[in-house]
């Protein structure tokens, strides 16, 4: 059996990954899955924290515009942060229900459903052998998700930033689209953002970049994906 080459990751899971084939909202097969994988890298020793978006429920500024409402940015994306904490407490639920012991820790206080996010208490969780599932992004409006994972992932000494997706890795255009669109194996940090890249916003790849903090892009919707990536296996693109 290979040994883990990461000892800490941060998994950064969009909100329309919680979908699945529905047209928004939550796909509750798709969090069992989740949970699945999830339970397999927690089985291997593997320090597990996640990030999740909220754009199943609200994506902040694009739902305003598509909806002809004539909203602050900054109401917006708080609109946004919530969504993020309906779609952790749905995460907690199936995974506890699994065995595994879980924390959901905000950056907007909401004491009744949600520990405030607390830099040392979230890694004594982490040594507990706890999975924490960060909510609220950053706490601050005009910040992706992203960014938190950029920035949860330094707070805590993570090793690497699992970025789940629905292709395969990194392209030089979307592959849905473009016929013969060139994957990436690797990439450096400085090439996702000359090229513009759709990895994470450039906030999130700086922040990376600055810190030697590396990225590995995946696609989530095949089963045991998350724990190849952790066990070192050569899927996806890594960004480093």
């Amino acid at each position: 059996m290979h040994k883990p080459v990461y000892k800490r990751i941060v998994l950064k899971l969009s909100g329309e990954a919680l979908q699945g084939k529905e047209s928004h909202g939550i796909d509750h097969q798709v969090l069992v899955s989740m949970s699945s994988q999830i339970k397999e890298v927690r089985d291997l020793g593997v320090d597990v924290a996640i990030v999740l978006g909220g754009g199943n429920i609200f994506r902040g500024q694009e739902n305003t515009a598509s909806l002809g409402l004539d909203m602050d940015r900054s109401v917006a994306d708080y609109m946004g942060m919530l969504a993020t904490v309906i779609n952790g407490l749905a995460l907690q639920n199936v995974l506890e229900k699994t065995g595994i012991e879980t924390r959901v820790m905000t950056a907007i206080e909401m004491q009744r459903i949600a520990e405030p996010y607390i830099r040392r208490r979230a890694i004594r969780h982490l040594d507990k052998g706890r999975v924490v599932i960060f909510v609220a992004g950053t706490g601050n409006p005009y910040f992706t998700t992203d960014t938190a994972a950029a920035l949860k992932g330094m707070e805590i000494g993570a090793d690497a930033i699992l970025k789940a997706t629905k292709v395969d890795g990194v392209y030089s255009a979307d592959p849905m689209k473009v016929k013969g669109a060139k994957k990436f194996a690797q990439l450096k940090y400085i090439d996702v953002l000359k090229k513009r890249l759709k990895v994470m916003d450039a906030t999130a790849i700086s922040l990376c970049m600055d810190n030697k903090l590396p990225i590995v892009v995946f696609n989530l919707n095949k089963q045991g994906n998350i724990k190849r990536v952790v066990l070192g296996e050569k899927i996806g693109t890594v960004v480093q």
